[in-house]
Formats: structure tokens, C-alpha cells, sequence
């Protein structure tokens, strides 16, 4: 199975200097209710992207003060797609089906355009 990552104060700039995935970040809290739902979807998100350059991954905002203040993260649960060019491409904030993270991240990976993108771009 695909492992979820954990991102910290300490270790997120190195992190997303490394990489050239999509990254999908979780911001959450351990004393919201939809929060854990979503952080009982993210082992399922995982699995279904462990063979594309997808990286799924979770931060503790209370705990994680400086990287909720980067993000913005006014509530959660907030969930973030940040692109390869390591910009935010799409924020969501509240608990969606699993099916919209999908859509979230198939988006950024070009996939699921609709069916106006053929004419329009």
C-alpha cells in the first residue's frame, strides 16, 4: 500500500524541494470530526495514485503553526494540490466525497478535463 506522508514545520521546505509530484496535503486536526474521516480516505487516495508522480500527505495544523500560516489555513479541513512547479493549484476547504479529491488531483494531472476543454483548452 502507498504511504502517507506526514509534512512538519521542520521538514516541509526540504521536502517540496525534493520532489517534482503533484503533492495533495491534508491539513487537519485531531479534535475535528470530518477531519478524520477525510484522514481515514487518504490511505485509499494513495493507493489509487502509487503509480503516478502523486505524493499524498497530512499535517497536524494545530502543531504545525508556521506551515498553516503559509497555507492560510483559517479552517480545516483544508486540502491543497500543490502543482510540479511547487504552486498552489486548487484548495478546498470542508469534507468533500472521495471523488472530489480525485477530481482535485486528476485535474492537476490533466486528466477529466470535461467535455468543453476539447473546444475551448
Amino acid at each position: 500500500m502507498a504511504a502517507v506522508i506526514e509534512l512538519t514545520d521542520k521538514n516541509y521546505t526540504s521536502f517540496i524541494e525534493k520532489t517534482d509530484a503533484v503533492v495533495f496535503i491534508d491539513f487537519y486536526s485531531n479534535s475535528c470530526a470530518p477531519c478524520q474521516t477525510l484522514l481515514s480516505f487518504l490511505p485509499t487516495i494513495a493507493e489509487h495514485y502509487k503509480d503516478e508522480d502523486v505524493i499524498i500527505a497530512k499535517v497536524n495544523s494545530p502543531l504545525n503553526p508556521k506551515l498553516s500560516a503559509k497555507f492560510m489555513v483559517r479552517s480545516v479541513p483544508l486540502t491543497v494540490v500543490v502543482g510540479k512547479d511547487k504552486m498552489v493549484k486548487n484548495a478546498e476547504v470542508g469534507l468533500l466525497n472521495i471523488d472530489g479529491y480525485f477530481k482535485m488531483i486528476d485535474k492537476e494531472l490533466g486528466k477529466n478535463k470535461g467535455f468543453f476543454s476539447r473546444f475551448f483548452g
